[in-house]
C-alpha cells in the first residue's frame, strides 16, 4: 500500500463531501469524491483503485447497499466502510453480509473517523499477525490462525455493537462459545454479565425455571422466589447453547422475549422487563430441524438476524500448527512442566488427522502428549484413530496412580453402557434413561461428561468396543 492511501468518499450531501475531503487531505490521504452510487461504480469500472471507500448508506437512485454490492462484484477485495445516520440494525447487518468492512454512524467525531481509517487501512502483516490471540477470561481465548477465522473475527468486531441476535452454527467443539464470548467482549455490554445456558442439559420444566425464574409456590419445593438467567443477565449477554434441543413450547416463550423483551416467572402474574442480548448456538442441521418441527421457523428467523458459521477443524488445517503450539504453551504453564516440541513427523500426522472432536479434541490431545511425553504414542494414536476417552484414561492413569486407574475403568464401563443404551433406543434419551434406571437429567449430564456423540461422530475404536 502507498504511503498516502487513496480514499473514495461517496455521499449525496455536498457539505459532507467537502468536510470529508478536507479532514482526510489534512491527514495526507489522497481523496476523490462521488455524489452518487452510479458515479462511484463507474469510477471503479473505469480503473480507479481506491484503498478504501467511505460509502453513505442512504442516497437517491442506487442506495448504499446496492452500490456496495456492485462495488464488491467489481473488486471483491475492496474495503468499504458504510456511513449512516439511520439507526436501522437490519441495514447494517445486510451491509456486513454484503462484505462491508465496518460502519460509522453519523454524526461522528473526528476521533471516530480516525479510528475507523486506521482499523480499515492497517496491513495484515503489521497489525494483525497470523495467530493473534485474544484472551476472553476463564482460561478461554480466540485465536485467528487462518484466513477463515480472521474473517470471522472481523465479522464479530463489526457486528458486536449492532444490538441484534446472532446465531452461531458449527459442529461440536468448533468454538461457538468462544465466538459468543468474543462478541460480548467486543460490545458495549462487555462490562455486564455474560451467561451461558445449555438447553440440552435440562428437561423442559427445569430449563424454563432456569431461564425465567419462579415465584413462591410455583411448584413443589419452591419455598422462595428466584430470578432466572434473563433477569441475572439484564443489560448483558446470554448464550443459549444447543438451542435446537429446547422444547417447542419453551421456544414460543423465548420468541416472546425476543419480540418484547419481557416475560413472566413461573407462577408469576406480572411481567418482567429485561434488556438482554441473545446469542444462540447449535450443531444441528437447521433446515432439517425446521422441517421436522424440532425448531420453530419463526424463532429461527428471529435469531437469524446475523449468522456466523464456524467451520470444523478439518476445513482449516492451516491453523493446526499454531493451535498446537499455543495449547502446549498454555498447558505447560498450567502444569508447571517444560513445553514439548512438535517434530515434523508429528506435525504431519496432526495435519493428516481429521479431528472429529475439533478444537476440544485437539486441546485434549496436546494435554495428553504433554503429560505422557511420548511422541511415538502420539503418532500411533493419530494413525489408529484411538478414541479420546481411552487416551484420556491412559493419560490420567499415568499421571495419578491406582485410584485414577480404578476411576477411569469405572468411567469407561459407564460410558460404554450409556452408549449401548442410546444405540438400542435409537438415541431416544428418555427411553435410554429408563433402561439405565437413572434420571433424564443425570443421563444428559453423563452424555456431556463422557462426550458421547452420535455413532458417526465416534471414533472407530470406540464403536468396535460396542460391537458396532
Amino acid at each position: 500500500m502507498s504511503a498516502s492511501p487513496n480514499v473514495l468518499v461517496v455521499d449525496d450531501e455536498p457539505g459532507m463531501l467537502r468536510y470529508m475531503k478536507t479532514v482526510l487531505e489534512l491527514d495526507s490521504y489522497k481523496v476523490s469524491t462521488a455524489h452518487c452510487g452510479e458515479d462511484a461504480i463507474q469510477s471503479v469500472r473505469d480503473g480507479a483503485a481506491p484503498d478504501l471507500v467511505l460509502l453513505d448508506l442512504v442516497m437517491p437512485g442506487i442506495d448504499g447497499l446496492q452500490t456496495l454490492e456492485q462495488l464488491r462484484r467489481l473488486r471483491p477485495d475492496l474495503k468499504v466502510v458504510m456511513l449512516s445516520c439511520v439507526s436501522d440494525p437490519s441495514k447494517v447487518v445486510r451491509a456486513i453480509q454484503l462484505g462491508a468492512h465496518n460502519y460509522l454512524t453519523k454524526p461522528f467525531q473526528k476521533s471516530d473517523l480516525d479510528q475507523i481509517m486506521q482499523q480499515s487501512l492497517r496491513t495484515a502483516a503489521s497489525t494483525e499477525p497470523l495467530g493473534e490471540v485474544e484472551e476472553l477470561g476463564d482460561d478461554l481465548f480466540f485465536l485467528a490462525a487462518s484466513p477463515v477465522m480472521q474473517k470471522i473475527r472481523a465479522q464479530v468486531k463489526t457486528i458486536a455493537n449492532v444490538d441484534v441476535p446472532v446465531l452461531m452454527l458449527g459442529e461440536s467443539g468448533t468454538g461457538k462459545e468462544i465466538v459468543a464470548r468474543l462478541i460480548h467482549k467486543s460490545s458495549a455490554r462487555s462490562h455486564r454479565a455474560f451467561l451461558k445456558v445449555n438447553c440440552a442439559a435440562l428437561p423442559t420444566e427445569l430449563l424454563e425455571s432456569e431461564l425465567f425464574g419462579y415465584e413462591v409456590g410455583a411448584f413443589t419445593g419452591a419455598t422462595r422466589s428466584k430470578p432466572g438467567k434473563f433477569e441475572q443477565c439484564d443489560k448483558g449477554t446470554i448464550l443459549l447453547d444447543e438451542i435446537g434441543e429446547m422444547s417447542p413450547n419453551l421456544q414460543a416463550k423465548l420468541l416472546h422475549v425476543l419480540q418484547d423483551q419481557e416475560f413472566s416467572r413461573l407462577g408469576g402474574r406480572s411481567s418482567v422487563k429485561v434488556n438482554v442480548r441473545i446469542l444462540a448456538a447449535t450443531n444441528i442441521d437447521v433446515q432439517q430441524a425446521i422441517a421436522s418441527k424440532q425448531l420453530r421457523e419463526d424463532l429461527y428467523y428471529r435469531l437469524n438476524a446475523f449468522t456466523i458459521k464456524i467451520p470444523p477443524l478439518r476445513d482449516r488445517k492451516d491453523e493446526i500448527p499454531t493451535l498446537l503450539r499455543h495449547f502446549m504453551t498454555r498447558f505447560a504453564e498450567s502444569y508447571a512442566r517444560s513445553p514439548l516440541s512438535f517434530s515434523p513427523a508429528l506435525l504431519e500426522e496432526c495435519q493428516r488427522y481429521s479431528w472429529p472432536g475439533n478444537l476440544r479434541e485437539l486441546s485434549n490431545f496436546v494435554k495428553r502428549y504433554l503429560i505422557l511425553g511420548d511422541e511415538a504414542w502420539a503418532i500411533h494414536e493419530l494413525r489408529s484413530g484411538t478414541s479420546s476417552k481411552e487416551a484420556s484414561s491412559a493419560t490420567q492413569s499415568a499421571a495419578g496412580g491406582l485410584k485414577n486407574i480404578v476411576r477411569n475403568l469405572k468411567d469407561e464401563a459407564e460410558s460404554q453402557a450409556i452408549a449401548r443404551a442410546l444405540e438400542q433406543t435409537g438415541w431416544n434419551r428418555k427411553q435410554a434413561a429408563i433402561m439405565l434406571n437413572i434420571s433424564y437429567k443425570a443421563l444428559l449430564y453423563k452424555i456431556r461428561q463422557y462426550n458421547i456423540g452420535a455413532p458417526a461422530a465416534r471414533p472407530a475404536a470406540f464403536r468396535a468396543k460396542l460391537g458396532m
